[in-house]
């Protein structure tokens, strides 16, 4: 029987079509499934990634209030031409802690998968208050008041504690101390910011919006912002791959 003989049979009925169907289709979704009841994670592990602090934590809130993921994605994709404007592909691994992740496809704005440390606290302050000061052709919308708003802290231990729940590391500790570390994170001359840094030793201690009187929404903002992008050493990516 020649191979058109026998795809005939499927051509011509329509049932046996249906059932070829539902059987390819059960093949291909066992062995997409399977593996999620054996595997613990998909996710490669990537040296770096720790999960937000409380203030950086706050500033995502914040960001996804002020519907600035709207306009800005945080997804860098393997293509040439996106890597020279942004840095590095995006890793799953960074996004392993975002409840939910940021990845979107939307930019009216530039992708800020990779902002951290590439403007000063300053420059982000000034921008976030007023864009067009920094950046002439902006649409973006001005966010003055978040320099004003002092910093909710009161629900920072139930932040945690949810975001446990759905799988973030954070240590007890962590969680205990959720509220004072957001404060040390943003006061680098307090007792508080000592006790910060022996849980965050690799997070970043600073006023970030230049107001030492107040913990702000701005200094949340501004402290999130620089962490993107800022916690995987991707010269050690770069360097494996110019090793093939």
């Amino acid at each position: 029987m020649s191979a058109w003989k026998k795809h005939e049979v499927f051509e011509k009925n329509s049932f046996v079509l249906l059932i070829g169907i539902l059987v390819a289709v059960a093949i291909g979704g066992l062995v997409e499934i399977a593996p999620l009841f054996y595997l613990k994670s998909t996710i490669e592990k990537t040296v770096g990634m720790r999960p937000y602090t409380p203030l950086e934590l706050k500033g995502r809130d914040i960001y996804i209030r002020e519907g600035c993921y709207l306009c800005h994605s945080q997804m860098v994709r393997p293509m040439r031409d996106e890597m020279e404007r942004y840095g590095h592909f995006s890793l799953a691994a960074e996004s392993m802690y975002d409840h939910p992740f940021q990845w979107g496809s939307k930019r009216t704005g530039p992708d800020l998968a990779r902002v951290g440390g590439k403007y000063s606290d300053a420059w982000h302050t000034e921008h976030l208050i007023n864009p067009r000061s920094l950046v002439p052709a902006s649409i973006m919308p001005g966010y003055p008041f978040l320099a004003e708003n002092k910093l909710d802290t009161r629900d920072t231990q139930s932040a945690l504690t949810v975001n446990s729940i759905v799988g973030v590391p954070y240590t007890e500790e962590q969680i205990e101390n959720a509220a004072s570390d957001l404060m040390g994170q943003a006061r680098p001359d307090t007792d508080a910011a000592y006790a910060f840094e022996e849980r965050w030793p690799t997070a970043q201690i600073r006023d970030f919006d230049g107001n030492p009187d107040a913990v702000t929404e701005m200094d949340a903002l501004v402290a999130y912002l620089q962490v993107l992008g800022t916690m995987v050493d991707f010269s050690i990516y770069d360097n494996k791959a110019n090793s093939r």
